[in-house]
């Protein structure tokens, strides 16, 4: 599970972040294996902006489940405080940490320049470079990728007696073919309807390089879902995504996410064959339908990109329909992947 801690209309951002310790505790109850928290700035429809500080609430307030970043936008930040900020994390959960790495800013350029202090930090150049530090400062050597002369002498602390798992996630070939060179886990961002989903599978596939951390290539792939108990409700229910997605594709501002009732409304208001056309491309939520034809669709995407692992999220107005979406995708999911 991936979750961006929505803000919905007339909400807080602490009503946002219980709402997500709510749905981490009921996908902990359902027997998800990891839930991950994203990094985005500046943005009011969003309340995830710093995943190191939520994840150790999070941590706390479940029992076994893995949690994570999904991701630390590295370029953010210095490659020692990720390292130990998520040394300490797995200090305080061993076995139960994930650092996902990725190397968008998450934020508009104003605020990545805040982030960052300087503007020469902007570009991703150094990403490759970064990731191989974090690594290191972590105890993790890659065989021929040396850290900088800085991370050589330095160890991220509390010490570790277990470390993070690391993941590189991306929504494009350049991610995938260097989580494959480093011999590192991917998660492709197939939630964000590039189109790329298999070419980057393969990319990471063509590019992997056993290492100490992988024997062979582990690929995990995400899709937005939405259950209801019927396809007009769902469809009714994903509306807010949809218009989260015609304001994201059109620069207009991204507020607060509206109900069903007012995403309804201002989706009937646009011309209808440009709107088919849009929706058509940007689906907003990918997969809104019933229980059973989710976990159908979802098992087709596993055959499709051969993934190890699948990772669900969602946007909607409030958390109940969130948490039922993650109970229903559950309770079917084992008998669809056997089936598959």
């Amino acid at each position: 599970m991936l979750d961006t801690s929505p803000v919905a209309v007339g909400q807080s951002s602490g009503e946002a972040l219980a709402a997500t310790t709510a749905l981490a505790r009921a996908a902990d109850a359902a027997g998800y294996a990891r839930f991950w928290v994203a990094e985005h700035h500046a943005m009011p429809a969003v309340a995830s902006t710093s995943p190191g500080v939520l994840l150790a609430h999070l941590a706390a307030a479940t029992d076994r489940i893995r949690v994570g970043s999904g991701g630390v936008m590295l370029p953010n930040h210095p490659t020692l405080v990720v390292a130990e900020q998520f040394a300490m994390l797995e200090a305080l959960h061993p076995g139960r940490i994930d650092l996902g790495i990725g190397r968008a800013p998450g934020a508009d350029p104003m605020t990545a320049a805040a982030l960052r202090r300087t503007v020469e930090g902007l570009g991703a150049e150094d990403f490759p470079a970064e990731v191989i530090d974090v690594l290191a400062l972590l105890g993790q050597h890659l065989p021929g990728r040396a850290p900088s002369l800085r991370a050589t002498r330095l160890s991220a602390t509390p010490s570790a007696t277990s470390t993070p798992q690391v993941w590189l996630l991306g929504s494009s070939s350049f991610s995938a073919e260097l989580a494959g060179s480093l011999g590192l886990p991917f998660s492709y961002a197939h939630h964000f309807n590039t189109g790329y989903t298999l070419q980057a599978a393969d990319a990471y596939r063509r590019a992997f390089r056993p290492s100490p951390v992988l024997d062979a290539p582990r690929l995990m792939v995400s899709a937005s879902v939405l259950v209801a108990g019927s396809d007009d409700e769902a469809h009714y229910l994903a509306g807010p995504s949809r218009v989260m997605a015609l304001s994201l594709r059109t620069g207009r501002p991204l507020g607060p996410i509206v109900s069903p009732e007012d995403a309804a409304a201002e989706l009937a208001a646009l011309d209808p064959a440009a709107a088919a056309d849009f929706f058509a491309r940007v689906p907003g939520t990918q997969v809104a339908t019933t229980a059973d034809r989710a976990g159908e669709a979802l098992a087709a995407l596993v055959e499709r990109t051969g993934a190890d692992e699948l990772m669900i999220t969602g946007t909607a107005y409030d958390v109940a329909t969130r948490v039922h979406t993650v109970e229903q995708v559950a309770a079917r999911w084992p008998a669809v992947a056997i089936a598959a």
